[in-house]
Formats: C-alpha cells, structure tokens, sequence
C-alpha cells in the first residue's frame, strides 16, 4: 500500500474515530442530565409485567372452565387437601383453575394465610386478597 493512500485511510479512520469521542461525550452528557430513579424504574416493570401475566393468565384461564367437583367430606366445602372451612364460591373459583399444580399453589397459599391469620371461613374477599403472589 502506497503512503498516500495510508494517510489518507489513517486520516479517515481519525475523523471517524473523531465523530465517535463526540457522540458518545453527547451520550455521556445526556444520561447525566437525566435523574432516572431506579426505584421508580424497576417498580414500573414490576407493575408492568404483573399486568401483562394478569392478562395472559386471563386468556389461558377463561370464565368457562370448568374441573369436575372434589368429592365432599360431608363437614361443609373446605379447601382441597386441607381442612379450611371455605365457601361454594371460592371452590368454584378454585375449579375454574386449570393447571392442576398451580391450583394446589392457590389453594396452599390461601390456606396458609387463613391459618396464619385465624380466619374462621375464606370467602371470596379474602380468597382474592390472599391468592395473590
């Protein structure tokens, strides 16, 4: 390669290089000029991806879906596998669940929670608020 076309393509390679120093100081300068709250930030994807997996979940999970009904002990509903004291809905609401593992994930999570806090009956306000993860 002769010289000049080396100081040429050196020359080049400097004005890009160049150009890219600038860029990225504009970059720097920009990122520091905006205060990002990481907090605030990570809580947004939280609330996002809880409302997505709420969504997808309502369209694998539709209203129509139906399990056979547990076989009844004879001492009013309980939670499946337990003997938490619950009502019709709230079994119902349990049925109409269709991943069996996660159903018993429900159903233990609910259950732990009415033990823990001395829940006499679950009923559909407290099933709600304690099948929640």
């Amino acid at each position: 390669m002769d010289p000049d076309t080396l100081d040429r393509r050196l020359a080049a390679l400097e004005r890009r290089l160049a150009h890219l120093e600038t860029m990225l100081m504009n970059l720097s300068q920009l990122v520091e000029r905006s205060q990002v709250d990481a907090d605030s930030v990570k809580e947004g994807i939280k609330s996002w991806v809880t409302e997505y997996v709420s969504l997808r979940l309502q369209q694998l999970v539709p209203e129509t879906c139906e399990h056979a009904p547990a076989p009844e002990s004879g001492a009013g509903a309980v939670l499946p596998g337990t003997a938490v004291p619950c009502t019709e809905e709230v079994l119902r609401r349990l049925g109409r669940i269709p991943i069996p593992f996660v159903r018993q994930m429900v159903t233990q999570k609910v259950a732990d929670t009415a033990r823990a806090e001395g829940v006499a009956l679950v009923d559909v306000t407290f099933f709600e608020r304690a099948a929640t993860f």
